[in-house]
């Protein structure tokens, strides 16, 4: 597991480094400083001439100590230390590479004055743009931009990523970004589970389940999609077909009558039972029969769909997805929220479907997206899978997930099904909520990653999501049996 602190978090890990492992803060802004110049250098950049901006703190200090190393390596260093009553004394020249010391990660307010404008010169600079931890103005618990942010090309952190290097637009103002390993104490992360948190990829593998030999369809359990209301087959076979290339045993999907060929044309391995009005009996009976649900994709928000996912949301006892309609619902009839108390449902919104369910703004949102995400999950005992440019997963009382696969080319109809229907078909395979909804997220993107690469940024359909789907699940496998075999080789 790699963690991905805030601002205050990793403040309390420099401290528990000082002052439990007896490393004086002198030692560590050394080793800072070193890890930078190090980096730059392998980096391979021009360092003819170089600028350094430092502030007050400690990042100051860290670029202070750079160009004192600079120095005594010979490379022509100039180094502007910024006062905040210093008039705009930045100094001009053509720099071949620009250092941003300023703030470190514990900036949480908006750069103002002589420090925005020294941002604004550096920015409009020619020369190769360096932050040393995090780009200044870049809150690092958000990612978010802090009134204004350096730009940069390449960002040197310390002993691990932050959340604001991953988080959009962070990610996008960090550039390429270097971890260094300085000696900070990392593991009481562990126990405070409100540090955000990814994976290598090795661990993700963990969450799949094995396929025995000895097994049949029952084995991979029976999955119920309730999606598609008239005219929207696609929602539905976005999900099942998902599903079933996941490694469902078997899918059955509840729609709209008017969808029933289409859908048999589409995916025949589908059971597909259909209804044109609200029938509770036969709605219980399916139920009754599943292993995991899934609900929402195009259902519509008429009343058919109001009572179905009521009783859903009563009758069901097994794990459930909902998504789209489904969240909308929610957010329409808020009532219905109360009975999502049972731990076994996974609510999959994007950021406006997020924000009607919370009743909160979308820019509130994305300020404080962890702890508000870290607050929902804990109010209603969900798991929440809350979608942007960067995807986390947030579930009760566990580290909340930052997901870094995907990319540009999945903004397209059809993806937010695609990937309902991967958690889906995990959940009915037995795996737990959170992890189910960490591995879709990933394994999603990671689909959206090889499409891309095949068909370019703007080709790419939510079929092509599918189809990339038996590539990432087989890569694993492999890898499995190799592992098998290597360990076997050893005994």
């Amino acid at each position: 597991m790699q963690y991905l602190p805030n601002g205050m978090q990793m403040k309390e890990a420099d401290t528990y480094t000082i002052e439990q492992k007896h490393i004086p803060s002198s030692e560590l802004m050394k080793r800072a400083a070193n890890a930078c110049v190090s980096g730059m250098i392998d980096s391979g950049y021009d360092l003819g001439n170089i600028l350094i901006v430092c502030g007050k703190g400690n990042n100051g200090g860290d670029g202070l100590v750079m160009a004192e190393i600079f120095k005594k390596k010979g490379y022509p260093v100039t180094v502007y230390q910024i006062h905040p009553s210093a008039g705009d004394e930045y100094p001009q020249g053509e720099y071949s590479i620009i250092v941003d010391a300023m703030f470190g990660v514990g900036l949480n307010r908006p750069v103002q004055g002589v420090y925005a404008k020294t941002i604004e010169h550096m920015n409009a600079s020619s020369g190769v743009k360096v932050a040393v931890d995090i780009p200044s103005g870049i809150s690092s618990d958000s990612g978010c931009v802090l009134g204004i942010a350096f730009r940069a090309d390449l960002t040197v952190t310390f002993q691990t990523k932050k959340a604001g290097h991953i988080l959009y637009p962070g990610r996008s103002y960090a550039g390429e970004v270097v971890v260094a390993d300085i000696g900070i104490t990392t593991n009481i992360f562990e126990r405070n589970k409100s540090v955000a948190c990814c994976y290598d990829k090795e661990e993700y593998w963990s969450f799949l389940p094995e396929r025995r030999r000895d097994s049949h369809k029952g084995t991979y359990g029976r999955l119920l999609v309730i999606a598609g209301s008239e005219g929207m087959s696609g929602a539905a076979y976005f999900n099942a077909a998902a599903a079933y290339r996941t490694g469902a045993g078997l899918v059955e999907i509840y729609t709209s009558g008017a969808n029933r060929i289409v859908l048999q044309s589409l995916l025949p391995e589908a059971i597909v039972t259909t209804y044109d009005s609200y029938e509770e009996e036969k709605l219980r009976e399916l139920l009754d029969k599943a292993d995991a649900v899934c609900i929402g994709s195009g259902l519509g928000t008429g009343k058919k769909a109001k009572k179905i996912l009521r009783t859903v949301l009563r009758e069901s006892k097994v794990p459930c997805v909902i998504d789209a309609d489904g969240l909308n619902l929610l957010g329409e009839y808020p009532e219905y929220m109360e009975l999502l108390r049972e731990g076994r449902f996974v609510l999959t919104p994007h950021m406006k479907e997020m924000s009607r369910l919370a009743g909160v703004g979308i820019k509130k949102i994305k300020e404080q997206r962890i702890p508000f995400l870290e607050e929902f999950v804990q109010e209603y005992g969900c798991t929440c899978v809350l979608k942007d440019s960067c995807t986390i997963v947030s579930a009760e009382g566990e580290h909340t997930y930052v997901n870094q696969s995907g990319n540009e080319a999945m903004a397209k109809g059809g993806a937010g099904d695609v990937l309902a229907g991967i958690v889906a078909g995990l959940l009915v395979q037995k795996v737990p909520e959170r992890e189910a909804a960490v591995l879709g997220v990933y394994a999603h993107g990671t689909c959206g990653d090889l499409a891309r690469d095949e068909l370019g940024s703007y080709s790419v359909l939510a079929t092509d999501l599918i189809r990339k789907l038996s590539v990432v699940w087989k890569g694993e496998e492999e890898t499995r049996h190799e592992k098998l075999y290597k360990n076997s080789r050893k005994d």
